[in-house]
C-alpha cells in the first residue's frame, strides 16, 4: 500500500461518531465557503477588490473565506459579500 493520502486520512477519522458528527456540523460553512471563493474567482475579482466595495480590509476577507474561524458567517457580512459580487443570496432548505 502507498502513502496514506487525506482521503484515506478523512476516511479512518469520520469512523469516529463524535469526528463524524463534528465533520457534518461544519460542512454546510466550507461547502459556503467554498462557493464564496469559487464565485469570487468567477467574477474576476480578488480579496482586496471585494474588501473595497464592503467597505472592509482585504484580511477580513481572507478570513471570512479561509475558514480561520470555525463560525458561521452572519447573514449580513453574507449579504455585503454577495452585494460586491453583484449577487444576491438565496436561501433554501431542503429535506435530509
Amino acid at each position: 500500500m502507498g502513502r496514506p493520502n487525506f482521503e484515506h486520512f478523512k476516511k479512518e477519522a469520520l469512523k469516529d461518531p463524535e469526528t463524524r458528527a463534528e465533520y457534518e456540523r461544519l460542512a454546510p460553512v466550507w461547502d459556503l465557503r467554498k462557493k464564496m471563493i469559487t464565485l469570487r474567482l468567477e467574477k474576476g475579482m480578488t480579496q482586496a477588490e471585494v474588501a473595497k466595495k464592503m467597505g472592509t480590509n482585504k484580511s477580513s476577507i481572507s478570513r471570512l473565506e479561509s475558514g480561520e474561524t470555525v463560525s458561521f458567517p452572519t447573514l449580513a457580512t453574507l449579504s455585503k459579500y454577495a452585494k460586491a459580487l453583484d449577487c444576491r443570496i438565496k436561501v433554501d432548505f431542503e429535506s435530509i
